[in-house]
């Protein structure tokens, strides 16, 4: 049984919402990749063998959306926020589409990061954060420009967000009625 999708897109504030707690999220996803990575490389320093933790945890946080995304098309904070990730004709994402979303997705920032490294300034920490905010900033606008508010990375992919409804739990109890909502009397309906 599927659950009722709506037709209009969820709203700018509840994706922006799930974003964030999809940051949340993936803080543990990433500080136990790096748990396991640092071990198994004899990692010491923070520094040392930086750049094979940054591929390490690349690796894992696609797996972690590329799992989600391809089975069911909810991570736990989209799940949370009653979103779902489907494609144009509201059918379900397949593993290379949402690869290619995943991949994608990095248009939040790293074309400021490029800027900021083709400009010789990586290494200045203010430059670094204007840039970002700014392309991020840029990246929200062009979202909110699009007619459906979809982002540039979706729009590219072929997917959208799609606000989920959740199942309404019913039971089957005798009563006038025939039909009452789960807890509707107070009592658990188990």
């Amino acid at each position: 049984m599927t659950q009722p999708q709506d037709s209009a897109p969820p709203s700018f504030k509840r994706r922006m919402a799930a974003f964030l707690y999809e940051g949340v999220l993936l803080f543990g996803v990433v500080v136990v990749t790096a748990l396991i990575y640092s071990p198994l490389t004899n990692q010491r320093h923070a520094l040392k063998g930086m750049q094979g933790l940054q591929a390490a945890a690349f690796v894992v946080v696609g797996l972690y959306f590329v799992w989600f995304w391809s089975h069911g098309g909810q991570t736990l904070a989209m799940k949370t926020w009653h979103l779902r990730l489907v494609d144009r004709r509201r059918l379900p994402v397949g593993p290379w589409r949402a690869v290619s979303r995943y991949l994608l997705a990095y248009l939040w920032f790293l074309p400021a990061l490029v800027s900021v490294h083709l400009m010789g300034m990586g290494g200045n920490g203010p430059v670094v954060t204007v840039a970002l905010l700014t392309g991020v900033a840029a990246y929200l606008l062009l979202a909110r420009l699009h007619p459906n508010r979809q982002f540039l990375h979706d729009v590219i992919c072929g997917t959208q967000l799609v606000t989920q409804r959740p199942m309404s739990k019913t039971v089957l109890k005798p009563g006038v009625a025939g039909v009452q909502r789960a807890g509707a009397e107070g009592g658990d309906p188990s």
